[in-house]
């Protein structure tokens, strides 16, 4: 193996034979340690809040890293009682029609903001209860890991809006990383 300075100033040239390439291999077997981590499915539950591009942001080169593909999720909450007494005159149908297109161009518009051409992604849209959707859609996907957000909410607003990521880890089929609002970063830009 010969090293020699290259044209372009701080470079260097490598020139290697057959005979290197046992020298080579095993340099690739002992300089850089694998990882047991194996992810293939990454899901991530968005609902276009910050918290959920943030959560998004720990997602990305989780993905990178491990060659995972990425799966955006939003889940449109269906809380109404079509043709019931609570109806109220509404058009749910409609409504969740408008809901829907909406949130598919809200993913889209994601995906090109934010996430690069290196890692594969798709878009997912369900319309049911979050915590059903994003634990079904986990085990369908054969999700490896899910990265969510969580808006920390304590106290009164806990206990009556409850927790979609507290619920989601108590059922995952799989791991789930759980990204608070405040919190010490560990993802540089």
């Amino acid at each position: 193996m010969k090293v020699k300075p290259a044209k372009k100033s701080g470079a260097v040239l490598v020139e290697s034979s057959p005979a290197d390439d046992a020298i080579l291999e095993q340099g690739e077997r002992f300089g850089e340690e694998k990882t047991p981590f194996k992810l293939k499915n990454i899901l991530v539950p968005v609902d276009f809040s910050a918290c959920s591009r943030k959560a998004l942001q720990y997602a990305i080169p989780f993905a990178r890293q491990f060659g995972a593909a990425l799966t955006l999720l939003n889940v449109v909450q269906s809380n109404y009682y079509p043709g019931g007494e609570f109806s109220g005159g509404y058009d749910f149908v409609r409504l969740e029609k408008e809901l829907r297109d909406s949130s598919e161009k809200q993913l889209a518009r994601l995906v090109l903001e934010e996430v690069d051409e290196f890692v594969p992604v798709k878009t997912v849209l369900r319309v049911g209860q979050p915590v059903q959707e994003i634990v079904s859609a986990a085990r369908e996907l054969e999700s490896d890991l899910i990265i969510l957000s969580t808006h920390g909410r304590t106290g009164l607003k806990h206990v009556f809006l409850g927790s979609v990521a507290e619920n989601v880890v108590r059922r995952a089929p799989c791991p789930v990383l759980v990204v608070r609002e405040q919190e010490h970063e560990f993802v540089g830009n």
